[in-house]
């Protein structure tokens, strides 16, 4: 590629670290030329000066520096980074006049961009400059990127037991112990796992997260360690397990107290030893991760049932961490409805909604039974049906919100009177089941229609409260919208 052919690139501060004056007058030129800012150092010293005092982009560095030699200023570059400048990732383009191949394999090993030779072509100069510096600015936008990505997965929280909680993350995060995290549906056991991966030792490995209750338990040992081509129907290829991805950062077992016997051993076996076979295979494999685990469930009680090996919850809860429910630490709502605000207006492209105080003392005054993920639902909903700001008005009738036109004296929650003389003339039977009816009713209205919550307030299972509703003959939406 030709000078006139390469990328375009933004003036960028440039460090020429050289002792030989002329060598950094001419490039200082070539690179003035392009619009850069040039600052020269003659010494390793002088260079450590120059970043100290200034951010830099790019350093063009000679490997014979006097008695200096300039690979130490660039081991140090690599290994300190945030000491001398303002990023750690700023591209090092050794030059050299008496370059052997040991100097150029040390230089690459070290992790320099590019090595030349003296004496300098201007068009290699400008075109190695242009390519560094595009380097630079991807990496500059990788690390925005992962910014953005940890600010989405931050614990957000200054109550004392969320300030507990971090101090508890921030002891444990960087030891190689396996932590077993424990707490209701929707208060945050994710971010948590997220906030140790990211603090631990292997952060810069992979985090994988495996939902133990949403792999159908014939599929969960393929999932978890693999399998061979031809280990079962349709297995026509071979697939590495999630164990295998995680090798050298953390593996989060979500739900682990759904994890069918079978494979509550074959994990144990990998906990004990680092190793494991796919299904179908015979060759020993070995991983190298962390293990975070995490439950809404009493490990303790089904270990005492049966449901639940007990040597496998010894090896998970080395370190136990309890993530609050949600209205123990309600004033922390304000902070997080601002957060969700501001997120599913991004989302939807609008402009900021600020959210009236009225409607923020409403929301602390809830019980939150589905905890953050509940309130991250509604502030998602406010944010839609609201206009510019978010008012008390908005709110739905269950949180304090108006009640819709037409919607009769029937109660959202379980104080309604019953009126006997409408039952008269009615049989046991169907006494019982009209007023079973009504009270189903009564509880989708108070959690929306949501089925998997209303079960679990009315105490039975989720496909129970199913073929109720189709005896009773209801259907969705009568008592409210949700989910299902």
């Amino acid at each position: 590629m030709s000078d006139d052919d390469a990328p375009p690139v933004a003036a960028a501060p440039v460090l020429i670290v050289d002792d030989e004056k002329n060598i950094r007058r001419t490039l200082r030129m070539v690179l003035e030329s392009e619009g850069h800012v040039v600052h020269e150092a003659g010494s390793i010293a002088e260079a450590e000066s120059v970043f100290l005092r200034e951010p830099i982009d790019l350093v063009l560095l000679d490997v014979k520096l006097g008695d200096d030699n300039g690979l130490d200023l660039l081991r140090r570059l690599k290994a300190r980074g945030d000491d001398f400048g303002r990023d750690a990732e700023i591209p090092v383009v050794m030059i050299s006049g008496h370059a052997t191949i040991e100097d150029a394999v040390a230089a690459t090993r070290l992790g320099a961009f590019d090595f030349m030779e003296k004496p300098l072509d201007r068009n290699r100069v400008v075109v190695c400059a242009r390519n560094a510096l595009e380097r630079r600015r991807m990496w500059r936008e990788v690390h925005q990127l992962r910014r953005a990505v940890d600010a989405r997965w931050e614990l957000l929280g200054n109550t004392p037991i969320m300030h507990d909680l971090r101090r508890q993350i921030a002891k444990v995060a960087p030891t190689r112990s396996r932590i077993l995290i424990t707490g209701e549906s929707g208060t945050g056991k994710e971010l948590i796992a997220r906030a140790l991966h990211r603090n631990s030792s292997v952060s810069a490995g992979p985090f994988v997260k495996v939902n133990c209750a949403a792999i159908p338990p014939e599929l969960i040992e393929s999932e978890l360690f693999g399998h061979e081509r031809g280990a079962f129907t349709g297995a026509i290829a071979k697939k590495r397990g999630l164990f295998e991805v995680a090798d050298g950062g953390t593996i989060f077992l979500d739900e682990i107290g759904d994890m069918t016997l079978p494979a509550q051993a074959k994990v144990l076996r990998v906990l004990q030893t680092g190793e494991f076979t796919r299904v179908g295979g015979e060759k020993s494999l070995r991983t190298d991760c962390r293990v975070v685990a995490a439950t809404n469930r009493n490990l303790e009680q089904m270990v005492q049932t049966g449901e639940f090996r007990e040597d496998l919850y010894f090896r998970l809860n080395v370190v136990p961490i309890r993530s609050p429910d949600l209205k123990e630490r309600a004033d922390d709502i304000p902070l997080l409805v601002e957060a969700f605000v501001r997120e599913c207006c991004d989302e939807n492209g609008f402009a900021y909604k600020p959210v009236d105080d009225v409607v923020n003392e409403r929301l602390k005054t809830y019980d939150w039974p589905g905890n953050v993920r509940e309130l991250r639902n509604v502030v998602e909903r406010l944010v839609i049906m609201s206009d510019d700001v978010i008012q008390e008005r908005d709110l739905p009738p269950y949180l304090g919100g108006p009640r819709p036109a037409g919607a009769g004296t029937r109660t959202t929650g379980p104080q309604q009177a019953i009126d006997l003389g409408r039952y008269a003339n009615k049989t046991l039977r169907e006494f019982r089941e009209e007023v079973e009816s009504e009270f189903i009713r009564i509880k989708l209205a108070e959690y929306q229609w949501n089925i998997s919550r209303t079960a679990q307030a009315l105490g039975i299972e989720r496909t129970n409260l199913h073929k109720k509703l189709r005896a009773l003959g209801i259907h969705r939406g009568e008592g409210g919208e949700g989910d299902a």
